[in-house]
């Protein structure tokens, strides 16, 4: 099943959703109407139980390559131009989505994109993407989460570096700094991200749910608060474990 919006194209086979960023020409700057789009069609993945992970990608040239700037231009100031962005919550979305996330970035992966793909879950990226997060050098700080994202993945040092400098990386850096965690040759990279995604849609649902809500969770608590998070979710699953063969 294939359904295309303006700027997204969504497809379900099996138990993956496809999400694919697509305004090529311009390089899939991230615009209102993509927002939009991106925000309907996560909400068609956590209302359809035949789902069970999630893949974003982008088309053309380029994952995405930012915020579209032409739009800030016709706002009356880029205030109001971000706040008009944050109207529909789909950075909340992507945190709060209890299925696997694989994001598969190539080409540009700049700003808004860095973002999106920090809030996955499975991030690989072709040999020859180039990588950036240049808002301070607009005059903004990250608004989707990256001021958080990027340094829990980094660390805080690395992340001021590459927020306070805006310089450009490549691939192998990005994956060294801890931002993706699989290389992949850019003609591998289609296949690389529906295989990882299939793989995760074949999990049991609570069973993934469960281990991603202990991660993204965890590491905001105490310790011994963590560990007991821990237990009260391996409590929850126990239904999955299956008692050895006897005979």
């Amino acid at each position: 099943m294939t359904d295309s919006f303006a700027t997204v194209i969504y497809e379900k086979q099996g138990g993956v959703a496809h999400l694919s960023l697509n305004r090529p020409a311009q390089l899939n700057a991230y615009s209102v109407a993509m927002r939009d789009d991106f925000a309907e069609m996560l909400d068609a993945v956590a209302d359809d139980s035949e789902v069970r992970s999630a893949l974003i990608t982008g088309q053309g040239r380029a994952f995405c390559a930012g915020a579209d700037l032409t739009e800030f231009g016709t706002a009356p100031s880029q205030a109001i131009a971000r706040s008009v962005r944050w109207q529909r919550d789909v950075w909340g979305q992507l945190i709060g989505l209890d299925k696997p996330i694989v994001a598969a970035v190539h080409g540009y992966c700049i700003g808004s994109g860095v973002e999106i793909a920090l809030l996955a879950d499975v991030r690989i990226a072709a040999a020859d993407t180039v990588f950036a997060m240049p808002e301070l050098q607009l005059g903004m700080i990250p608004a989707a989460g990256g001021s958080q994202t990027l340094p829990a993945n980094a660390g805080p040092s690395v992340a001021l570096d590459l927020l306070l400098t805006g310089r450009r990386f490549d691939a192998d850096h990005a994956l060294r700094c801890g931002l993706i965690s699989r290389v992949v040759a850019p003609d591998e990279l289609f296949q690389a991200g529906w295989d990882i995604a299939h793989r995760l849609a074949a999990l049991p649902p609570a069973v993934a749910a469960a281990t991603r809500r202990a991660l993204r969770e965890g590491p905001e608590l105490p310790t011994a608060d963590a560990l007991r998070l821990e237990q009260r979710l391996a409590a929850t699953l126990m239904d999955y474990v299956h008692a050895p063969e006897t005979g």
